[in-house]
């Protein structure tokens, strides 16, 4: 690693073109977050600076030693990067490295799991068309909610999706709430 001159990662000039999500508290959005910050770190040959195996060699030469700090240091740039001010400042620490920053996060939104499924459990459950400008955004909501559901490991099956779907339509939709009823199946909205 330390023969090599120009390393991939040292290419990225903004993270934010290959991982378009700001993590923050409110939103549920670790899961895709951490996805796609695995794929763009794992593309660029520093995985490891977050997700050791164990394997990897042990820096001993200056130089080796020194390639290794200025990779965590641009792991470490692109975290920073892509999350809130609010949890910066949670997780900000003096000579902190990329996989304590890591673990940090990943501790910050899995102890928050039940809570999170709890909350996302009470809006999917609330959800109503009278709430959205059109059908289309309604039903929308109600998949970003099963699948935020489904990344806390809450999954919502297809049929309770429809009928959850069915429960918030409006009264302009009562015949098409009725005929999805009366099936004999339930069409995936996926």
């Amino acid at each position: 690693m330390a023969d090599t001159k120009f390393h991939p990662a040292l290419a990225v000039s903004n993270i934010k073109n290959h991982i378009p999500i700001i993590l923050e508290m409110e939103t549920d959005h670790y899961s895709a977050w951490a996805e796609l910050s695995k794929l763009h770190t794992r593309s660029h040959r520093v995985l490891s600076h977050i997700l050791p195996t164990g394997k990897e060699p042990v820096p001993s030469t200056d130089d080796e030693i020194e390639l290794w700090s200025t990779l965590d240091a641009v792991v470490l740039q692109w975290i920073y990067a892509t999350i809130s001010t609010d949890l910066l400042h949670t997780i900000i620490e003096e000579d902190i490295s990329a996989k304590e920053v890591w673990d940090r996060l990943r501790n910050i939104f899995q102890d928050n799991k039940n809570s999170r499924v709890v909350a996302l459990e009470h809006d999917f459950s609330h959800v109503k068309m009278r709430d959205f400008p059109n059908a289309s955004a309604y039903c929308q909501r109600l998949k970003t909610l099963a699948d935020q559901l489904k990344s806390v490991g809450a999954p919502v099956t297809d049929n309770r999706l429809v009928l959850q779907l069915v429960a918030g339509l409006t009264e302009a939709y009562k015949y098409v709430g009725t005929q999805i009823r009366q099936s004999k199946t339930f069409a995936p909205l996926s």
